[in-house]
């Protein structure tokens, strides 16, 4: 009897889990830029939110998007003034920030929620951005001029919002001093230098290059050891 019970218990347990899972699929998607901005397209009147600062914003955002700031006093207020029966399309600059956002959507009932995948940087990566002349930040040719050394060139392409970036930076900054014989460390602000990022195709960060005599020899997106960086300057 008390294994049947045990049984039971453990058939319900295992139902709800799976109920749970398929819940919040239902509700929720991670989109792939090009496949998100397909489905953005394909929606009337879709409700597109930018949940990054007022000034990430102003500096570039998706045609048509508002912005309400997750990182804001009043997020849940604002958005609760959308219209929960209808999808909405949500990002920000790399994925953490909309994600977040996404999980407290579903909390407030809506129905349908599109996320777009990496964010803007993988927006921007996949040439979904609108084509500019103007140079935002070091050109490439003062970027080639930082690889004009014998020596080797490690490239880190960071910003202030980014917290794999904010672990990284002491024991970067010590490498800078410790390593300067053998090694350039160069840190660029992604935010100050959107023209390189563009240009590099760069969709995530941190993201780290190493160059010899001018050409790549290893990168890496994302947070990476101190022990296992230098393991790629020996």
């Amino acid at each position: 009897m008390i294994k049947q019970i045990r049984y039971s218990i453990l058939i319900s347990c295992c139902f709800l889990l799976f109920s749970c899972k398929g819940n919040s699929q239902e509700h929720y998607e991670n989109m792939a830029p090009i496949a998100f901005a397909a489905k953005v397209k394909a929606t009337p009147n879709a409700q597109l939110l930018d949940v990054r600062t007022p000034q990430e914003f102003a500096s570039q955002h998706l045609d048509n998007a508002q912005n309400i700031n997750w990182n804001g006093d009043d997020f849940e207020a604002k958005v609760s003034k959308l219209d929960k029966s209808k999808p909405v399309f949500v990002y920000c600059m790399a994925g953490s920030r909309s994600k977040k956002a996404a999980v407290k959507l579903e909390e407030l009932g809506f129905q349908k929620i599109y996320d777009l995948q990496g964010g803007i940087m993988k927006w921007n990566a996949a040439g979904l951005s609108a084509p500019s002349d103007k140079i935002i930040g070091m050109c490439s040719q003062e970027y080639g001029d930082l690889l004009n050394t014998d020596k080797l060139v490690l490239v880190d392409f960071y910003a202030e919002w980014c917290e794999p970036c904010k672990k990284m930076a002491p024991y970067l900054l010590k490498m800078q001093s410790e390593l300067k014989d053998k090694v350039t460390i160069i840190r660029l602000n992604a935010d100050e230098n959107k023209t390189l990022v563009s240009e590099l195709k760069i969709d995530g960060l941190p993201a780290l290059l190493l160059y010899q005599n001018k050409e790549v020899k290893w990168k890496h997106n994302g947070f990476i050891s101190e022990e296992d960086l230098k393991k790629q300057l020996q």
